[in-house]
């Protein structure tokens, strides 16, 4: 980190949007995702090394993703009342576990633990960066929310790329290099838990006032189950995508597993486009309307792609993950002016909603795949975006 970057980090908040706090806490995100995402990019090698079927690699999934679920929304409603700022090195501390264990594992049963500490990780870390993302955001919060998950979306699609060019050229072993990247982002969150406990220090001397609405519980109530739904379709969706994507591929065009990864990565690269536009949009024109598109907009795409021949494959691929991708930043913040004063709450369960049904997703496809085949998968899972249509019953917003 630059010495004008610890300057910013150190400086007292102010009103406007601190950008240098938001670029760290993505940057970390990337790191974070990245990291992760060498699991489901290691899926293919892990098949034929350990002789696993589709329903075992669910089930790493799963673990993973069920786990972070589970804990994220009771991270963060425990730091609504009590913040901890340097929460956030510790979460990169148990994926950097992970990792290791991840590398050197010799039985199943030892990645199920692997999956289940960079799990912990993750239940940390999302609820504890997106409220730090929040803090920053200068009253701009899609635009602020955006800029941090894209940064996940990045770590996301990067993760493929180098399971593709470093670590199926040289085996397992290698995943212990990216430890490295797991010990620099614990050093730039340790100065953002910094900047995190004076900002909140700051906050609590102003007593600043919690900008509340007018709507009945039950609306909001109804809003938030439907939010829910939304991002349960759009995650499993995408589940099927970034778990089962290069099988899909191999099984119908015979690609190499390389081509598969890079076919991988262009659709990650247009989640994290697509990511990066949804906050912004969200934030002049009204997040309703960005979720109405995001969803439902994309199904003529998905209910296509399992019928087109390769060229389209790619294309449709891109084309969904950069239209579904700007809704979820819309959602979390959504949700957030429906539950003014709970962002670590409404943050952990979205996040979690997020990991966990996805991952429960990709346990459920990969019983499927076995039984149906991979095919089949993609044909079922092209009707999710349907549920969009559930947004009519979202209510008005004064910001969106």
């Amino acid at each position: 980190m630059s010495d004008s970057a610890a300057a910013t980090l150190a400086a007292p908040p102010k009103a406007d949007t601190a950008f240098v706090v938001i670029a760290a806490i993505s940057f970390c995100h990337m790191l974070n995702d990245m990291m992760q995402s060498l699991l489901a990019a290691l899926y293919p090698m892990l098949k034929v090394r350990y002789g696993l079927d589709f329903g075992q690699i669910g089930l790493l999934t799963f673990t993973f993703q069920g786990l972070a679920s589970l804990l994220q929304p009771m991270v963060g409603l425990y730091t609504d009342k009590r913040p901890q700022p340097y929460s956030l090195p510790v979460a990169m501390g148990s994926t950097l576990c992970g990792l290791l264990l991840l590398a050197f594992a010799d039985d199943y049963w030892l990645l199920l633990v692997a999956a289940g500490l960079v799990g912990i990780g993750s239940s940390i870390f999302h609820p504890e960066s997106s409220r730090v993302a929040r803090m920053a955001s200068g009253g701009r919060h899609g635009l602020a929310q955006s800029l941090f998950q894209v940064g996940g979306n990045f770590g996301s699609a990067l993760g493929p790329l180098l399971a593709a060019f470093v670590v199926l050229p040289r085996g397992q072993a290698s995943v212990a290099w990216f430890s490295l990247a797991a010990l620099v982002a614990m050093s730039v969150l340790w100065r953002v838990g910094g900047w995190y406990g004076r900002h909140v220090a700051n906050q609590a001397r102003r007593a600043a006032k919690t900008v509340t609405h007018d709507l009945p519980r039950r609306t909001v109530v109804v809003a938030i189950a439907v939010l829910v739904v939304l991002v349960i379709s759009k995650n499993v969706y995408m589940a099927s995508l970034s778990s089962y994507y290069t099988f899909f591929l191999i099984h119908k065009f015979g690609v190499s597993v390389q081509d598969a990864q890079l076919l991988l990565f262009l659709f990650l690269g247009a989640v994290a486009v697509g990511t990066v536009a949804g906050g912004p949009i969200g934030d002049r024109f009204g997040r309703k309307l960005v979720i109405w598109f995001s969803i439902l907009g994309v199904l003529p795409f998905t209910l296509a792609m399992p019928y087109a021949n390769l060229l389209w494959t790619a294309v449709l691929s891109v084309v969904i993950g950069l239209v579904m991708a700007s809704a979820f930043s819309a959602i979390v913040v959504f949700a957030q002016e429906l539950m003014p004063g709970r962002v670590g709450l409404v943050a952990g369960l979205f996040f979690g909603v997020a990991f966990g049904f996805a991952g429960s997703g990709a346990a459920v496809l990969g019983q499927v795949a076995d039984w149906k085949g991979i095919d089949f998968v993609y044909q079922i899972c092209a009707f999710l975006p349907a549920f969009g249509l559930l947004a009519v019953f979202l209510p008005k917003m004064k910001r969106g």
